[in-house]
């Protein structure tokens, strides 16, 4: 099986892993950064030119697309969709999943536990905004940040008010969420890949930081989650229509507390906390569907 790595940089520690794993299962695997791709839309027969030359012999992609480039991305994920090219994720719910005001939309009409989570219009009722998820402190979340930038603990409300103004001084969108006291400036990440939760950690904040993300210097340790858990990080990942995905909660007097969906989760942190080969669990889920798409493909060629 031919596949394409769609990622800008070939020494990152998650394309390296997924290059290698597919690599040891005898396919050939290529890095493609996609941001170099150029796209062609024809009719019945849309097309993807990379460094002069058509990409028309891959029968699987795995997207590993920043956040800062998602657009783009998503469009060359797509067309390679449009190819009849399987994606380990798919366009669409690469885009839904980025959209943090959009996914927990989602989460929250499916019935899923969130924390409690206010999104406003530049309003200048702050102090009433505070109060609604619980008062101080609070969590303020930048929309488009990623890897614990642009999130805050405000401990106060006079914090709280001048963070909420500073950033909409700046016209930068944010979310106000309550803040979980009992999790202990932890939280739990479940990797999932089709349907199945593949491996979990938990990721325990340093002393005077209360944001657990890795690179923040947060510490993993791998854990087995509950029944509750794991319901919680499947479902989330399926209705945001990810087959591959970093599920990440927050422990809660009320349960887990989806904080986050991520559709490019790293496997460094994972692999490396729990030590299973998870980038061969993606090789293996695209075999089984790359496969059976190529079947169908080549039975309507016939």
């Amino acid at each position: 099986m031919n596949i394409a790595i769609l990622s800008r940089d070939s020494k990152l520690y998650s394309t390296r892993r997924l290059k290698e794993a597919g690599e040891e299962r005898g396919h050939s695997v290529e890095i493609i950064d996609h941001m170099k791709c150029i796209l062609v839309i024809e009719k019945k027969n849309p097309m993807v030119w990379y460094k002069g030359r058509k990409l028309d012999y891959f029968d699987a992609v795995i997207p590993r697309i920043g956040a800062s480039v998602t657009f783009y991305g998503a469009a060359v994920v797509r067309q390679f969709e449009m190819m009849k090219v399987f994606s380990a994720v798919e366009s669409q719910a690469l885009i839904r999943s980025r959209d943090k005001l959009r996914s927990m939309q989602i989460l929250s009409r499916a019935g899923m536990g969130l924390p409690k989570t206010i999104f406003m219009d530049y309003s200048r009722n702050t102090e009433g905004v505070v109060e609604a998820v619980g008062g101080a402190p609070v969590v303020i979340k930048l929309l488009e940040g990623t890897q614990g930038l642009g999130v805050v603990l405000a401990e106060n409300k006079k914090a709280a008010q001048s963070v909420i103004e500073a950033f909409h001084g700046l016209k930068a969108r944010i979310i106000i969420q309550e803040f979980i006291r009992e999790a202990k400036g932890s939280d739990l990440r479940a990797f999932v890949v089709d349907g199945e939760v593949v491996g979990a950690m938990r990721r325990q904040a340093r002393d005077g930081e209360f944001r657990s993300n890795l690179h923040r210097g947060g510490q993993a340790t791998v854990i087995k989650l509950n029944r509750q858990e794991k319901h919680a990080a499947i479902t989330a990942a399926k209705k945001l229509g990810l087959a591959v995905a970093g599920v990440d909660m927050l422990p809660s007097n009320r349960g887990p507390l989806i904080i986050e969906v991520n559709s490019s989760p790293g496997l460094e942190g994972i692999e490396g906390a729990t030590k299973v080969d998870i980038a061969g669990r993606i090789i293996r889920y695209l075999e089984r569907k790359a496969g059976t798409m190529r079947i169908q493909k080549d039975k309507v060629n016939a």
